[in-house]
């Protein structure tokens, strides 16, 4: 209890606040019914919204593992009831509502059999991502459960002649609206399974109320859609409509056009990959070539290095270059042997005593031994010589010899 005398912070009276709401059970389990302002669905998954009214506003939070589990997403204008328990967001001082469960205004009862349809069909594994099937990239056959008259079908047909006009639609017409509508699904569901040769089947309708969409809440549409031998994508109302059939079938659309979009592919963008494929493979076909082709001229190039034609014509250009080496060597070594031939020539002759008379001198021998008288210590008085001179030999007889003489006193 607050002591009436002590003053207090703002977080103490706003904690104080929260507490006494967070005891009251009304408020802890309150259905509030307003219209939606302000929807804000934030990319972590959580709502944020305003429930106004001719007097007040409340702003509501609903947290992404209960928003996870609506099958009504509301939007602005919307008149809804809400579900949860009032607090304080003690940041900002502001009560607001915790929401866990939407639904639209007069739809209470109703809600409650789609709420408890769901979960059983749920529970029995309806639902289950294993029991999915896919579709085909390039559906050829495709099935079409709605009314022939419906805005819907047209819808369909425009988007399906222009993305993918290949494509084969075979209708199984059926009501789609009032009590009569579910019995008509269901048939209409099992003549395409008779029929077969189909890639898909696509369940639609166009937008309207809740009461409109309630066929395809129906217990027995689902469990057509769920035992159907052909994969089946729902397009039932808006984007924001969830029905029974969206969680059994293998595949929801928003829309009817959505669904038929989500079955096909654009042919015109086909084309654009096609080309844009052509051009790649041409480019990749050209490079390949050239790659080819500089490869075949490098292994030209290896095979004449070593072709035998390439080793003969080799092993002629080496012949060549040591015949010419050879002869280089052997004009040198000719040449240098001239040199030494003439030098040796010249010594010779430089050393040929007929050269050396020929320049004057004369060669002088005792006719008696016949030795050189190359010193005038040899020349004995009184002996006979031969005088040899260029053109001739001379006989004479030494006269006298003074240093002769002179050595023999000695």
């Amino acid at each position: 209890m607050f002591n009436l005398n002590t003053t207090r912070t703002v977080g103490e009276i706003t904690t104080y606040i929260r507490t006494l709401l967070d005891q009251d059970l009304i408020l802890q389990d309150v259905w509030i019914t307003g219209e939606v302002s302000n929807m804000k669905r934030h990319s972590s998954g959580h709502w944020y919204f305003t429930l106004k009214d001719a007097q007040s506003e409340l702003k509501c939070v609903m947290w992404r593992s209960s928003a996870a589990r609506q099958s009504v997403v509301p939007k602005d204008g919307d008149a809804i009831e809400a579900h949860g328990k009032i607090t304080v967001y003690e940041s900002r001082g502001e009560y607001q509502l915790y929401a866990d469960l939407v639904r639209p205004v007069g739809m209470g009862d109703l809600y409650l059999q789609f709420e408890r349809l769901k979960a059983r069909l749920n529970a029995e594994g309806l639902f289950d991502s294993e029991r999915k099937r896919g579709f085909p990239i390039f559906p050829l056959r495709i099935g079409i459960v709605t009314s022939p008259t419906a805005a819907a079908f047209q819808d369909v047909l425009n988007v399906l002649r222009r993305r993918f006009p290949l494509v084969e639609v075979v209708l199984s017409p059926a009501i789609v609206q009032g009590s009569e509508a579910p019995p008509t699904i269901v048939a209409a569901l099992e003549r395409l399974n008779i029929y077969g040769e189909l890639d898909a089947i696509l369940l639609c309708r166009g937008g309207g109320s809740i009461e409109d969409l309630w066929p395809f809440n129906d217990e027995r549409v689902a469990r057509a859609v769920a035992d159907s031998r052909i994969p089946v994508i729902t397009g039932v109302g808006h984007e924001t409509d969830f029905t029974i059939v969206d969680f059994v079938s293998d595949l929801r659309a928003p829309t009817p056009s959505a669904a038929a979009e989500m079955l096909t592919p654009d042919i015109a963008e086909m084309k654009e990959s096609l080309r844009r494929l052509d051009e790649r493979l041409t480019g990749m076909a050209y490079d390949a070539v050239i790659n080819r082709q500089n490869r075949l001229e490098a292994l030209q190039k290896t095979l004449g290095y070593i072709s035998p034609q390439n080793a003969i014509r080799t092993g002629r250009q080496r012949i060549d270059e040591l015949n010419a080496r050879m002869t280089a060597r052997q004009r040198a070594s000719i040449a240098l042997l001239r040199e030494r031939l003439i030098g040796k020539t010249a010594a010779l002759q430089a050393a040929n005593p007929e050269a050396i008379l020929s320049r004057g001198y004369a060669i002088v021998t005792n006719r008696d031994d016949g030795q050189r008288i190359a010193s005038q210590q040899d020349a004995t008085p009184g002996a006979r010589i031969l005088i040899q001179l260029k053109d001739g030999q001379v006989k004479a007889r030494i006269e006298d010899n003074q240093n002769y003489e002179q050595r023999r006193l000695l």
